[in-house]
């Protein structure tokens, strides 16, 4: 798995297009580093990057961006809604697989001290790259923001981690750091007034407000203040008006949406509004965003309504989208702004892709790929979408409403294993042109003889493993399409009979190119355990189809 991280640099700039263009310009300058998102705000005056790579490339990116914005941006003229202490405010690096949060925090540091030493720059590090506890935190080593840090970074407890102590007048200082995904969240209210949207921020915020009686601030025996918490854990959160868009905005960082997700936080902030007479009109989300946030928080608001929540993805996503408003002044595009979508290589999902048509005119065509493999697991995934469907009209039926749940459960499982399924239309036919790719290599010497076997071994247990992976899920899917059949609405019982007949038919369909490829393979125990296996699940799944057409045929009988 190759090491990505992904870098979320924050620059103070939100209105200079041609600036922020020569920023970004630096960073997709750099191999290896790929840009997902530029977002601009003009009332913040502050744009957020996020480009992904390999961490080496990354953190050259981020180095020549941090160079580039302080070129460009004097933070001596800079006004706007955000806190901010320099041209590149923070630039956090976040683990996306293959690399754990140790590791990135290190990354962090040596970007750091690289910042430090070449530009002559004040550097704070940040969450897990900083050891101090009691300078972790992103809000404590901002407090003061830019105009105040001429003071505090001549403060011992304040010295830099890296670079001069001394406060850069044009480029100021900047804070480096390594933590979890954070989501960057506004929600819009109906006042132009940010001491209301203050109000309801200081509600939700973990960190709360201040206690005060009588008008007095409350001190506790060691003379500090009182806090009052909020709401909401693993949340930040301030008010504040902008003017681009005419209204108040209560701004938050989710900083883990484990604890806090995006759609408790927008309910939460929708019930104190209304404690204090405001209302949500909308939100909308800075920079990216990941999946889960928004499937999760689809699944969320059709519970509420008593609906199945076993849709696809981007119903969920909808759902998300409108409940939430997070289109009230821009369109969402999810695939510009879903992290995930943005990652993903085209290439291995080249059929899937395709139109109905151009799919049966490519498996038609004298090519041996898509063949009978990428067949039988889409004739899987239509097996288990008729299943899917039939628990989604049961969960919706009149007069099975104290049912919707029950349904609702086997739709979830069933979409599950649909998106699965159809994963492994593609990847039958990579696997297959893995053994081509194999076949292809040099022969000439002994060593390039040892190394082409090799390779041509481990593609044809490929070629077996992507079938039989095929299997095992079409048997799975038998159950949720067994249980439609028997519980199902009946007005849809031949849906579940022609599910099963599909799901029949792909799993052996996918064992009939299993013992095919096992034909090439001389790995005797490896095929032995493939064989068995693969025997087995076309036995139960015969039976498993027999007996769904059984109780199929039964209940049209009745009709």
């Amino acid at each position: 798995m190759k090491r990505i991280i992904e870098c979320v640099p924050n620059f103070s700039e939100g209105r200079d297009l041609e600036k922020i263009a020569q920023i970004t310009g630096v960073i997709e300058s750099v191999a290896g580093v790929r840009l997902l998102n530029v977002d601009p705000g003009k009332a913040t005056n502050r744009t957020v990057v996020t480009f992904v790579g390999e961490p080496e490339a990354v953190i050259e990116a981020a180095f020549q961006a941090i160079r580039k914005a302080g070129e460009l941006i004097d933070m001596s003229n800079h006004t706007g809604e955000h806190p901010r202490m320099g041209a590149t405010d923070v630039c956090p690096l976040i683990p996306i697989s293959g690399i754990s949060m140790e590791e990135t925090a290190a990354y962090a540091q040596q970007l750091a001290k690289r910042v430090g030493e070449e530009l002559e720059l004040p550097v704070y590090l940040y969450e897990e790259a900083q050891s101090i506890p009691a300078r972790k935190n992103l809000s404590v080593i901002r407090a003061g923001e830019y105009e105040g840090f001429f003071k505090k970074i001549l403060q011992p407890e304040w010295k830099p981690d890296f670079g001069p102590a001394v406060m850069d007048a044009k480029r100021g200082a900047t804070v480096i750091g390594a933590r979890d995904f954070l989501i960057a969240y506004n929600v819009n209210l109906n006042t132009t007034s940010t001491r209301r949207a203050n109000a309801v921020a200081f509600d939700v915020r973990e960190a709360g407000r201040v206690k005060r009686e009588n008008g007095q601030v409350v001190k506790d025996a060691h003379g500090q203040p009182v806090n009052i918490p909020g709401s909401l854990k693993s949340v930040k959160a301030i008010g504040w008006f902008i003017e681009e868009y005419g209204i108040a905005q209560i701004s938050m960082n989710l900083t883990n949406i484990r604890v806090t997700p995006l759609h408790i936080a927008f309910d939460e902030v929708c019930e104190r509004a209304r404690d204090r007479g405001l209302r949500v009109t909308g939100s909308e989300l800075v920079g990216l965003v990941p999946l889960q946030a928004l499937t999760e928080a689809g699944k969320y608001f059709l519970r509420k309504q008593n609906r199945s929540v076993g849709v696809s993805e981007k119903a969920l996503i909808d759902m998300a989208v409108r409940t939430m408003g997070l289109d009230e002044f821009t369109p969402f595009k999810p695939e510009e702004r879903v992290i995930e979508y943005l990652l993903q290589d085209p290439a291995e999902q080249k059929l899937i892709r395709q139109s109905l048509i151009r799919f049966s005119e490519e498996t038609a065509s004298e090519s041996p790929a898509p063949g009978g493999g990428s067949i039988s697991a889409y004739v899987g995934t239509l097996g288990i979408s008729l299943a899917t469907m039939v628990a989604n009209l049961s969960a919706h039926k009149k007069g099975w409403d104290e049912r919707w749940e029950e349904f609702s459960d086997w739709a979830e499982k069933g979409e599950d294993l649909r998106k699965q399924l159809l994963l492994l239309v593609d990847a039958d036919t990579r696997a297959f042109d893995s053994i081509m790719a194999a076949f292809s290599l040099p022969k000439s010497t002994d060593a390039e003889k040892s190394i082409r076997t090799q390779a041509i071994q481990n593609a044809t247990k490929l070629a077996m493993e992507v079938p039989l992976q095929v299997m095992r899920l079409c048997l799975q899917s038998m159950d949720v399409i067994e249980a439609m059949a028997n519980n199902g609405n009946p007005n849809s019982v031949s849906d579940a009979g022609v599910g099963a007949l599909c799901a029949r038919t792909a799993v052996l369909g996918a064992f009939m190119n299993v013992r095919i490829n096992a034909a090439g393979c001389t790995d005797a125990a490896f095929v032995r355990s493939v064989l068995e296996e693969g025997s087995q699940i076309e036995k139960e799944a015969v039976i498993k189809e027999e007996r769904i057409r059984k109780v199929v045929d039964q209940q049209i009988d009745k009709l």
